[in-house]
């Protein structure tokens, strides 16, 4: 992983730091959505859980596939298509495009989570 200037005096960024990002965000997602802790985080009350609002932020979470599909697309695109993977420039803005993505994502389930909560 590096920033470093390119023989244009430039700066590049290397596609790993991107890749990373994702893979990071993504297992934090995976975590929040289908691991239980939006539920655990938005919806115990006491220690008990409120099987209404575990309801809503499961929808959220379904909300969320909205972002999470076209991230695992572009990721998916950016590692399978050989031309893609050698244009730095264009696989680095792919994967952050998807970086962005799945802060969409997470941001979607903790509004979702907030509002079941207030409900």
């Amino acid at each position: 992983m590096q920033v470093a200037r390119s023989g244009t005096g430039e700066w590049r960024i290397s596609p790993a730091i991107p890749a990373v990002a994702d893979l990071a965000l993504a297992v934090l997602w995976a975590f929040t959505a289908l691991g239980g802790w939006a539920e655990q985080g938005f919806c115990r009350v006491d220690g008990v859980p409120d099987p209404t609002c575990a309801a809503d932020v499961h929808n959220a979470v379904l909300v969320s596939l909205v972002a999470v599909i076209p991230a695992v697309g572009i990721i998916l695109a950016a590692c399978a298509f050989y031309r893609l993977r050698r244009d730095l420039h264009r696989v680095t803005g792919m994967l952050t495009a998807a970086a962005v993505l799945w802060v969409v994502a997470e941001g979607i389930v903790f509004l979702g989570g907030q509002l079941a909560k207030a409900n």
